[in-house]
Parts: C-alpha cells; structure tokens; sequence
C-alpha cells in the first residue's frame, strides 16, 4: 500500500512488486530475469525523483534526457487534463485535430526556415526511420532507386528499429549482433573529438573522397549534429557538420539530422546543426518534445522532399502510426514549447555548463579517468574502461542522485529546472563516481 501523504510504500508491497518486475517485466538492454533489482519509483516532483522507501534523488538523467522542465510541472499537467476533458486519442487518417496543426505551426516556426513540413512520428526511433523513408522514397521518385545508401560517421547512435540500427555504428554500438541482417550503409571513422577541436584537413579530405566514391549511390547523410549520444556522448567541431551539409550539396543528396537528444536547448543552442549555422533537408525531433510527459516525436522536411514524394511511386509518404498526432501528446508537447520559450533556458543551460565545467573538470587527474568535457546542459567523465554499473549508481544514489551510466561513461543530462545547488550535487556525486575507478 501506498502511503499518499509520505509518498511511500510499505515494505512488503515495495517488495512483491520489484520480485514480480525482475521476474517478469524486461527492461532496456538487460537480460530476464533481470540481473540486478530495479528501484522503485513511486512519485517525481520537481527535479526529484522519489523512491518506495521514501529516498529521495535528483534526476540526473532527465528520464533519459526528455525531462527538461522537471516533474509534476502545473503548466503540463493543466494541458494533459484540458485535453482529456476533449478527446485522448483520436486516429489521425483521414482526421485532424487542433493540438496537431498548433503543434506542427509551432515547429514549424522554431525550426530552420526551410523546414515546412511536419510528420508526427510515436517515437524518437520512428522519426529517424520515417526521414529514411524520405530519403529512400524521395529517389524513387526521381527515377534513381539505385540511390539507397546513406552515409554516415561512427560512433552514431540512431535508435533501435531495423532502418535506424543499420545507420548506428556497426562495429563497437549496441547493434552489432543484428550487423549480418541490416541494410550495408557507408561510414566514415568518427569526427575527431573535440567541440573546440581545430578541423583536421586529412578528416575532411576521408569525408570528401568517401562521399564522392559513392555518390551515385548515396539517397543522404544523416548524423547526429555536434554531439553524438549514446553512442558515446562525444562531442565535435562545428566545421565537420559544416562540411557534411557542403557534401551534401555538393552530390546533390540530403543531409538528415538527428535531433532527437540535441533539440530543444540540450547543447545551447536551440537545435545542434546552429552551432554551425547549417539547415538540413530533413530533421527528426524528439524525446524533450513533451517535456517527458509523453511519447512523441516528429520529422520534418522541405518543400521540396515532400513534394518531390508525393509526386512518385504511391504518390504519399508510406509511413503512418497508430498513435500518430495523438492529441494528449500534441497538448503537451505544446505546452512544453511555450514554457521552453517562456523561460530564460538559455541562461538555465549556460549555468548548468558553467558548473558542470567546474566540478567535472579536476576529475581529468583521476587515476582510471581518461576525459572530462562538457557542452551545454550535458556532462561528462569517462573512464579509462568500462565502469561497474551497479557499483557506480550505489555510489551516486549515496550522494542523493540518479544516474544511468553506461560503457566507459559516468554522464548527466538533467533537467534544465535544476538549480545550481541541483547540479552540484550531480557533480558531486560523479566525482564521488570517478574517484572509485582508481
């Protein structure tokens, strides 16, 4: 039973959960039943998550970088309970409702100019696999269905789903065991580390001659602009996307970015391809999208993509959700946007680096730390090898904080809502992290 007042829940009810959770309900990238227990959650308010126990943690992770605004935020919870007094759900084939046209209206206005379109996707993963449909379908159209390929760096990460596996590094990200089955892609080695990094001509030459090798057979390029996420939280000069959106032009196929976790203020810019004051032809959006409230994500394109596949085989983009524009998520996803634009985030996201910055960076003379960095509201120390998970979180949960480390990488993307007393904690707790390894 749940204690409403405490916000907690009696030990053995706690316990009957957690048993039947590890036998039963699977989670992400773990076997079943699960290796270790996973911890309780009863209740999340503000930039505090809090556990059966009644222990209470910072969200360092942002549910998985979705999570801006924090948790139990009255302007979300009036727009999901405004919008459930109309309508949860409604089929958008054939339909369409006002949430969805005041949503594309907004994205369309925050977005680079050239983007006009909106297709409203169910998940970060479907957006990108809905703009590889694009990308495919738009060569069809044109008579050139022998430009299929696309091109891309390692160190990637894209999603889960078949289209966007194959686009994630083949070799060390999560997918390798699916490598004999996916579509072959071409990759470039990873863009030399650094945000700051001066561009190394020899890179930029590798990127020239591998697009023109197979530039008849190229329908894009998709990356992930500056920061490359879980596929290891690296992060890149500017120049390198600059280069690709000249590649791009230059063998006349699309540039895709993948803005699923750099949307939306996560760098410090308001979208990842700003920092090089490049646009794409086509553009995935996701995960802070709704503030973490609901599932939601969007892809978007030209003019000249869309119309372009309208006008070929099928004569429409063959692609289309169940849960496609689902109202809710369109309330809230609106919601977000205005008090995204209402707040001062950009100052939130500066004084998150600027602290992060400052913590983070004496764990570099760590025995067992190989690198420190940081860009925007994303913080990183990365070991010299894989770090116990388990060891790491009971660690960090001591100091009062929730992390989700992974690979080598002790990380934090939390929400923009935390305070600098917030983000101390986090970096506390990570340092506390790092100082074990040695």
């Amino acid at each position: 039973m749940i204690d409403l007042r405490l916000g907690r829940m009696s030990p053995a009810a706690a316990q009957r959960i957690t048993d039947f959770d590890r036998e039963h309900v699977w989670h992400p990238y773990a076997p079943m039943p699960a290796a270790a227990e996973a911890h309780l959650v009863v209740s999340a308010s503000g930039v505090t998550l809090t556990l059966a126990d009644g222990t209470e943690l910072i969200d360092g992770m942002a549910s998985w970088w979705s999570a801006i605004h924090g948790y139990r935020v009255p302007e979300l919870d009036a727009a999901v309970t405004r919008q459930l007094g109309k309508m949860a759900h409604v089929m958008f084939g054939g339909l369409t409702h006002p949430g969805a046209v005041e949503l594309a209206e907004k994205l369309v206005r925050l977005t680079p100019e050239p983007l006009t379109k909106v297709f409203f996707a169910d998940s970060g993963s479907v957006a990108v696999e809905v703009a590889i449909k694009m990308a495919l379908q738009f060569w069809r159209a044109r008579g050139r269905p022998e430009r299929h390929r696309l091109l891309t760096v390692r160190g990637g990460y894209h999603g889960d789903t078949f289209g966007d596996m194959a686009v994630c590094d083949p070799v060390n990200g999560m997918h390798r065991l699916f490598t004999d089955v996916l579509a072959r892609h071409v990759f470039a080695p990873a863009p030399p580390p650094g945000y700051d990094a001066e561009p190394d001509p020899a890179y930029l030459d590798e990127l020239s001659a591998l697009a023109a090798a197979h530039a008849d057979e190229l329908a894009g390029i998709i990356v992930e602009p500056i920061v490359q996420g879980a596929g290891g939280m690296r992060f890149y000069a500017p120049e390198y996307l600059r280069a690709l959106r000249d590649l791009a032009d230059e063998h006349g196929v699309l540039l895709i970015l993948d803005e699923i976790a750099t949307g939306f203020g996560r760098t410090g810019e308001l979208w990842g391809c700003d920092h090089a004051e490049v646009v794409p032809d086509v553009m995935s959006v996701g995960k802070a999208l709704t503030g973490g409230y609901l599932t939601m994500a969007a892809t978007l394109c030209t003019d000249e993509v869309a119309a372009t596949i309208s006008s070929g085989e099928g004569g429409a983009l063959m692609h289309g959700p169940t849960y496609m524009a689902n109202p809710l998520a369109a309330a809230v996803a609106s919601a977000s946007i205005d008090l995204l634009e209402s707040r001062d985030w950009r100052t939130e996201v500066d004084t998150a680096e600027a602290v992060l910055t400052a913590a983070l960076h004496p764990a570099a003379d760590l025995p067992g730390v190989a690198d420190t960095r940081v860009l925007g509201a994303i913080g990183v120390i990365e070991a010299s090898s894989p770090v116990d998970v388990a060891a790491v979180q009971e660690i960090v949960m001591d100091h009062g904080v929730w992390l989700r480390p992974f690979g080598k990488l002790i990380y934090t993307m939390p929400p923009y809502a935390c305070t600098e007393d917030h983000l101390d904690h986090i970096a506390d707790a990570m340092y506390a992290a790092a100082a074990s390894l040695g």
